[in-house]
């Protein structure tokens, strides 16, 4: 099958799908061309996958100083940068409305699965804007159901979720985190979680029930910052229980949070790195605490914008390599500012697949 088709023959041919007069054809063959290339393309991603491994144990680590391709093991798709809240140290605002067509999107998916992929967390913006989450449950679905993928995963506010998103998709769904940065409502308010007469904790406490009923793994994520590094959280995340409690410094990126075209002004978030510490000490107690600073976070993490463009951070800006839909995902992945040693060093491999979580649900 390999000589008759190779991959980037196959490409080619999806991309031709992308015309306008041939898309009806497309949405009826791509659930056969997506079944075709797992059961003779997909074995060989183990490869990939194996290479990972072997870094994380340290048994190449000449290799790995080497030229060897980057394998895309876990990747952050924020496909939407549209948000129905202001948060105002965000470092992914509102540049663009635009969003890939559903197919187009899978297609790009299919494509990181064949490079390695073996986890995907969708992101924003807000993801359950687009089609009110029928967009996102239809990702969800197509990366757990036809990509087979180890972890899908979804980081969002919460304040769009229903509960029969979780009754369509939510045996699809590895891992749901839920941004929290305040237990203290007014504070929430301050840092633009606010929403009208909504109540960000309380609809905390009704997602947490939900992924609990539904059987997903719930997670919070908090960003450290001016108007919440003094408070005690230490109560309330025992209480919510999540597998992870991930906490970020506040960060700055040039031309998001912070400079002339930034649409945020972030500095007046942004807290030391000590009080950032003193932070972590304060909760030390908490077992399911993920600390990420500033440092950890510097170049650890693989970002897809909106057009399936890796993000390079390493200038302290956003900038865009082509897309993966227009020169696949090993030529794009080069300009990515990617250190897959720092995403081991920074514990980004780790049990993520909520069959292998074992969760007393």
């Amino acid at each position: 099958m390999r000589m008759l088709l190779p991959s980037a023959l196959a490409a080619r041919l999806l991309g031709a799908f992308r015309q306008p007069l041939l898309h009806s054809l497309w949405r009826g063959l791509a659930p056969l061309l997506y079944w075709l290339r797992a059961a003779f393309w997909w074995p060989g991603t183990g490869k990939g996958q194996q290479r990972v491994r072997e870094r994380a144990e340290g048994r190449q680590e000449e290799e790995a100083d080497g030229d060897l391709p980057i394998t895309p093991t876990s990747v952050n798709y924020h496909f939407t940068r549209q948000c129905n809240y202001r948060c105002g140290f965000c470092f992914h605002t509102a540049k663009t409305s635009f969003v890939l067509p559903l197919e187009e999107a899978k297609r790009g998916l299919f494509l990181l699965k064949e490079a390695g992929m073996e986890k995907i967390n969708f992101s924003g913006g807000e993801p359950f804007l687009q089609d009110r989450g029928e967009y996102l449950g239809q990702l969800v679905k197509f990366c757990k159901q036809e990509l087979l993928l180890p972890s899908v995963s979804i980081v969002s506010n919460g304040s769009l979720i229903r509960e029969k998103w979780f009754r369509d998709y939510g045996d699809y769904l590895d891992i749901l985190a839920i941004s929290c940065d305040s237990f203290d409502e007014e504070v929430n308010v301050l840092i633009g979680r606010g929403q009208g007469k909504k109540n960000h904790v309380e609809n905390l406490q009704k997602l947490r029930k939900w992924c609990n009923d539904y059987r997903v793994a719930f997670k919070i994520n908090s960003v450290i910052n001016r108007f919440n590094v003094d408070e005690d959280m230490n109560e309330q995340i025992k209480a919510l229980n999540p597998v992870r409690w991930k906490v970020f410094q506040c960060l700055l990126i040039e031309g998001e949070n912070c400079g002339d075209d930034a649409l945020r002004e972030a500095q007046r978030f942004v807290i030391s790195d000590e009080e950032f510490e003193e932070f972590l000490e304060r909760h030390k107690g908490v077992s399911c605490l993920v600390p990420e600073s500033n440092q950890k976070m510097k170049d650890s993490y693989l970002i897809l914008d909106e057009y399936m463009r890796f993000l390079n951070c390493r200038s302290g800006r956003k900038d865009p390599s082509m897309s993966i839909l227009d020169v696949g995902v090993e030529e794009a992945i080069k300009f990515s500012g990617f250190d897959e040693r720092m995403f081991l060093n920074r514990g980004g491999k780790y049990v993520w697949s909520k069959a292998d979580l074992k969760l007393d649900w």
